[in-house]
C-alpha cells in the first residue's frame, strides 16, 4: 500500500536486524521513483534482498558469490565465470583504470595516465592546458578514416570537445596529432610498450570528464573490435565508494550512493574537513559492464545517521521526521549489520543476452 523509501525495503530490513531477526532474505518488489532506463524496469522491479547481523564484508561477499555460482547455470548453462572468487577493486581504481564504476573487465584496454609525460612537455596546447591527459592503446589495428570519424563523433556525444589520436610508425608517429608529440616518441614508446601499428586515443580535460570519455570509448572499441566474449561472466566487486559527491545539478554536497552506509572510521569520519575524501563501507558488484548488485555495511548508530544527513543540509528535525523510526530503533542497541540486493531483472538480462 505504501513505500517508505522510493528505492527499496532498506528501512524495513534494517529494522528487522534491530528486532533480533539476525538473517533475512526476500525476493522483494521495489518501486523506483525515477525515470525508466533501458536496463531497469520502470515502476516495479525485483531484487534478491539480503541482510545479516554481525557480518564481515568477506562473509557477505562469500554468500553472494556462492549463491551466484550455484544458480546462474540454470538460465545460462553455456556461460562460465571468468574468476572465482570475484576480484575486488576500489572505486578510485575502477574510475582511473576503466573510466567506469561498473567496468566490463572481459577485455584489457586500460586507461593510461600520461599527464607527467606530456603536460608542458609537448607542442599541443590542448594537453598543456588540461588537468589530466589519458590515453587508450589499441594494439596493431588499422582504422579507416570513417571509423576515426565515427569514434570522434561518439566521443563528442559523451562530452569531449574532440578526439585526439595517432598511429605508431616504424620510427615516428603517423596521422592525427603526430606532429605535436613527435618529440615524445621515445618516452611514449617506452612507457606504453608501443609497437608499429598501435593506435593511441587521447582525452585531455578535467580528471572526471577525461575518465568518463575514455571509459565510454573503451566500451565502444570493445564492441567494434569484438573484444567482449558473450559466454564469459566477468564479475568484479567495486569497493570503497566516496560517501559524498557534488550534485551536478545543484552544485551542492550530496550522498554518493547510499545514505544509510557506515563511513569508514565511523562517526569521526565526518570531522574530516574535506567531505569528498570520506570513504563509505559501500560496495557494488559489476557484471560485463552492468551494476547488478549494490550493498554496504550499514550505519547502525543514531547520531552518526543524523550527522550524515546534516552534512548534506538536512536539519535534525527533518531527519527525525523522515527517519524517526530508524533513529528510535537504533537507541535499543542495534547490532552492526550489512547486506546487499541483486537486481534480478537486469541480472537475467545479462545472462540471457537481452539488450534491455
Amino acid at each position: 500500500k505504501f513505500y517508505v523509501l522510493p528505492q527499496a525495503p532498506q528501512q524495513f530490513k534494517q529494522l528487522l536486524m534491530v528486532a533480533g531477526v539476525d538473517r533475512y532474505f526476500q525476493i522483494a518488489p521495489c518501486a523506483r521513483d525515477e525515470d525508466p532506463r533501458a536496463d531497469r524496469h520502470y515502476g516495479i522491479f525485483y531484487q534478491i534482498d539480503v541482510e545479516i547481523s554481525f557480518p564481515t564484508r568477506d562473509e557477505i561477499f562469500a554468500i553472494c558469490e556462492n549463491m551466484i555460482k550455484e544458480t546462474y547455470q540454470v538460465v545460462a548453462p553455456q556461460k562460465k565465470i571468468a574468476t572465482f572468487p570475484f576480484p575486488r577493486i576500489t572505486h578510485q581504481e575502477a574510475m582511473d583504470t576503466y573510466g567506469s564504476d561498473k567496468p566490463d573487465i572481459r577485455f584489457e584496454l586500460k586507461l593510461q595516465d600520461l599527464t607527467e609525460l606530456l603536460k608542458n612537455k609537448c607542442d599541443f596546447n590542448v594537453f598543456n592546458q588540461s588537468e589530466i591527459i589519458k590515453c587508450l592503446v589499441v594494439k596493431d589495428n588499422k582504422f579507416t578514416r570513417s571509423q576515426f570519424s565515427e569514434l570522434e563523433n561518439f566521443a563528442k556525444s559523451k562530452g569531449a570537445k574532440g578526439l585526439a589520436y595517432t598511429q605508431v610508425g616504424e620510427s615516428a608517429f603517423e596521422t592525427g596529432i603526430a606532429k605535436f608529440i613527435q618529440n615524445n616518441f621515445a618516452d611514449l614508446k617506452a612507457k606504453l610498450n608501443l609497437n608499429t601499428g598501435d593506435v593511441l586515443f587521447f582525452s585531455a580535460d578535467k580528471h572526471e570528464l577525461a575518465n568518463k570519455i575514455l571509459g565510454n570509448l573503451r566500451l565502444k572499441l570493445g564492441d567494434m573490435l569484438n573484444l567482449k566474449d558473450p559466454n564469459l561472466l566477468a564479475f568484479v566487486w567495486i569497493c570503497d565508494f566516496p560517501f559524498f559527491e557534488i550534485n551536478s545539478e545543484t552544485g551542492k554536497l550530496d550522498f554518493g550512493h547510499n545514505p544509510f552506509s557506515m563511513p569508514q572510521g565511523g562517526a569521526k569520519a565526518f570531522d574530516n574537513p574535506d567531505p569528498l575524501s570520506i570513504i563509505s563501507n559501500q560496495y557494488d558488484l559489476a557484471l560485463n559492464g552492468y551494476e547488478i548488485l549494490s550493498g554496504s555495511i550499514r550505519n547502525h548508530e543514531p547520531e552518526t545517521m543524523v550527522k550524515a544527513f546534516e552534512m548534506v543540509g538536512y536539519g535534525r528535525d527533518e531527519v527525525l521526521k523522515r527517519f524517526g523510526g530508524m533513529y528510535q530503533a537504533f537507541h535499543y542497541g542495534a547490532p552492526p549489520h550489512g547486506g546487499f540486493a541483486i537486481g534480478i531483472d537486469r541480472y537475467f538480462m545479462v545472462l540471457i543476452d537481452e539488450p534491455n
